[in-house]
């Protein structure tokens, strides 16, 4: 089962980052047509700092998410370096579990009431006419991928816990 885990895990990653790929070279592509356009053309597009600015918002989540898998996000474990097994793999619990309840009020819970709320409203961009809904749906997946990766993480820490647990007691 933990095999099965791992496997769909590593998929996902996978997934995550071709769609960061893409989102990143289309947005190297939209600036650049932007510079040539206002440049060599000068006649700026109207509609790229906009899509440049929809692209950013998938390009942070994606790679929040990302870097949060990979356990490359920016963290201060200085002092929780500094603990014993026992109490740092508590903290470390703690910590996960923060994590996924941020993930889940926050991102998951809020991003979808922003999502509905936005597709209710027929709110569009104003040059693209993208609807905001799917712009902000960012939001949600970022907080499904983060909760569900704190909770894989604090269950094989949990395991960690019994297994220092289970040599203190030997």
């Amino acid at each position: 089962m933990l095999k099965l885990l791992v496997q769909i895990k590593e998929s996902l990653v996978k997934l995550l980052e071709w769609i960061l790929i893409l989102l990143v070279a289309g947005l190297v592509l939209d600036v650049l047509w932007q510079v040539f356009s206002r440049f060599v053309l000068n006649d700026p597009s109207s509609w790229t700092d906009e899509l440049a600015t929809l692209l950013i918002i998938w390009v942070a989540m994606i790679g929040a998410s990302v870097a949060f898998i990979r356990n490359n996000h920016l963290g201060v474990d200085y002092f929780v370096g500094k603990l014993k097994p026992r109490p740092r793999l508590i903290s470390e619990i703690l910590v996960q579990g923060l994590i996924c309840l941020f993930a889940v009020v926050v991102l998951l819970l809020g991003g979808a009431k922003l999502v509905t709320l936005t597709l209710l409203t027929e709110q569009v961009s104003p040059a693209l006419l993208v609807k905001m809904g799917h712009v902000y749906m960012a939001l949600p997946l970022s907080g499904l991928v983060i909760a569900l990766t704190s909770i894989e993480t604090a269950v094989e820490k949990m395991g960690a816990l019994n297994q220092v647990s289970r040599e203190v007691s030997e």
